[in-house]
């Protein structure tokens, strides 16, 4: 399968040299010590998240391999939707699956099908190879999107990935793709990302899930962040940090109705 961008123009520049230049306006680059079992980044269009993203993935060592977990915005395709074969193209160029990868995930959770349908259209997984492409160039990675609701499959994939991880070396690194809150006033917004912030810096996946839910925060990616959180709980994260907070508000959007975005590092 070769994957063509379906928001490139839309969400970030289509044209290499422009993207080039918003990804070096963006990308924080901060040595830091120690590698990361994971992360969670936001995926609005680059002009109000990219600085957010940018932050985490500047402070990121380089993998040979990533695991990007995504929401699945439009319902369509498999409700557990990876990718086994062929690439996906960027105005950067091409990014090829890591078959070997996704195929001993799909093996490890039968719920895992391979269908390209799921990801024809979503943005949300896109726009973070750019940042990935332009840090390192060459990287194999595994796109998985979901569209599932309840807790227990997504807790079941997270003991799976884990195990998948744990016999691999050198190890993948793990990606969640989500925005927090959308459109209540920059406010009211702010504060329920912080309850939805603290779940995910005490790695509480349960705490993650029931709190969205509870409370009707419109966090998009929370299927990934339980995932990534059960996953890196598995794999013996100890540790989250909080690398950059903002709202659609900070970048010029209307603070009546705002979308929140955090980027976080787990360790």
């Amino acid at each position: 399968m070769h994957r063509r961008p379906a928001v490139a123009g839309h969400f970030y520049p289509a044209r290499p040299q422009e993207l080039t230049r918003d990804l070096e306006r963006y990308i924080e680059r901060v040595p830091t010590p120690g590698s990361a079992v994971g992360c969670l980044v936001p995926h609005a269009g680059m002009m109000y998240s990219g600085h957010v993203a940018g932050a985490v993935y500047g402070r990121l060592q380089a993998a040979q391999s990533y695991i990007i977990l995504c929401p699945n915005h439009r319902g369509l395709g498999h409700p557990f939707a990876i990718n086994c074969t062929g690439e996906w193209e960027t105005p950067l160029g091409n990014v090829p699956i890591d078959t070997s990868l996704a195929t001993e995930l799909k093996q490890a959770y039968a719920r895992l099908e391979d269908n390209a349908e799921a990801h024809r259209l979503e943005h949300s997984l896109e726009v973070q190879l750019p940042f990935l492409q332009h840090l390192q160039g060459s990287f194999r990675f595994v796109p998985i999107a979901l569209s599932v609701g309840s807790y227990e499959p997504l807790e079941e994939l997270g003991h799976a990935i884990a195990r998948v991880m744990a016999r691999r070396e050198p190890r993948a690194l793990l990606v969640a793709s989500s925005d927090l809150n959308h459109y209540d006033p920059d406010p009211i917004n702010r504060q329920k990302d912080r309850r939805v912030i603290d779940r995910l810096l005490e790695l509480d996946p349960r705490g993650l899930y029931d709190t969205v839910r509870r409370e009707g925060i419109t966090m998009c990616g929370y299927e990934p962040g339980v995932v990534l959180l059960t996953a890196a709980r598995d794999l013996g994260a100890h540790s989250a940090e909080l690398i950059r907070y903002a709202t659609s508000a900070d970048a010029g959007g209307d603070p009546s109705g705002v979308v929140g975005y955090a980027g976080i590092i787990i360790r």
